[in-house]
């Protein structure tokens, strides 16, 4: 979701809502089967295949485990997930051109089961990658534990940020600032927007039974996005790669639990040059 959208939204809710063990427990569901999907597309996501083609086996997926995709529909978003190529930052819209050897694509899918909403996205490479892309990917993956490292009660938003920035930076990449994490639950964007980088001006203290995405877009080249004419398809301006990893998670009294994460293993892509 875009920063801005995301602040203005909380104007009518300033405090996250806190959860108990059931909305936790509803999580894990939600986030288990939001990564059983991840980790079906990543081994479809092949040279030759379409985004339409794996819209389609989420949407599949979806349907048969009792589950709806959050995003079809979702103000006006035509497909089941994002799927987002090379220099497209987020919200790319699947359609019916294959993807070629060397594509680096951002699968986003967001599950609601028993009303609960699991978000998450990881890279995926198709077919053998260049070591430029790999690196952004390792860099992009790391920054996201790195920030959900950084979550623990009485801390606050601004330490995910600075985990993230700070890595980002040293490994010469820049961090978006126009997209951010959001909290979730029964309501697929919520309280407290998470910002991937340090701003003094916003920052949220953090307590048990909040629940949020974290889910930073590097990119290799200016942190700068634009914003195409189909409404959502976010692209970098100086046509730099861009890679994204996010994962949904709780705080919890000792620190913070990652509702998806991939049975498989599957975190990162399967291959590289």
């Amino acid at each position: 979701m875009s920063r801005d959208e995301q602040k203005a939204g909380q104007d009518r809710r300033q405090e996250p809502p806190i959860h108990g063990p059931e909305a936790f427990e509803a999580m894990r569901r939600a986030g288990r089967l939001t990564a059983e999907a991840l980790d079906l597309l990543m081994e479809a996501t092949v040279p030759g295949v379409t985004t339409e083609a794996l819209d389609r086996l989420a949407y599949a997926f979806a349907m048969d485990h009792g589950a709806y995709p959050a995003s079809l529909h979702y103000r006006g978003y035509p497909k089941s997930i994002c799927t987002s190529i090379n220099h497209v930052v987020c919200h790319g819209i699947p359609n019916d051109k294959p993807l070629r050897e060397g594509d680096i694509v951002n699968l986003d899918i967001c599950l609601i089961v028993d009303g609960w909403h699991g978000d998450s996205s990881r890279m995926a490479y198709v077919g053998e990658v260049s070591r430029k892309a790999a690196r952004l990917c390792d860099i992009t993956y790391e920054a996201l534990m790195r920030g959900i490292a950084a979550i623990r009660p009485g801390g606050s938003t601004n330490d995910i940020g600075a985990a993230i920035q700070t890595f980002a930076e040293a490994e010469r990449c820049s961090v978006v600032r126009d997209f951010c994490g959001h909290g979730l639950g029964r309501t697929y964007h919520d309280a407290p927007t998470v910002l991937h980088y340090v701003e003094p001006s916003y920052d949220v203290p953090l307590r048990p039974g909040q629940l949020f995405t974290v889910e930073p877009m590097i990119n290799l080249g200016r942190p700068h996005v634009k914003v195409l004419a189909d409404g959502w398809t976010a692209v970098t301006r100086d046509r730099s790669l861009s890679a994204q990893f996010e994962h949904t998670i709780g705080v919890t009294e000792t620190g913070v639990e990652i509702f998806t994460l991939s049975p498989k293993g599957l975190h990162k892509p399967l291959s590289v040059a």
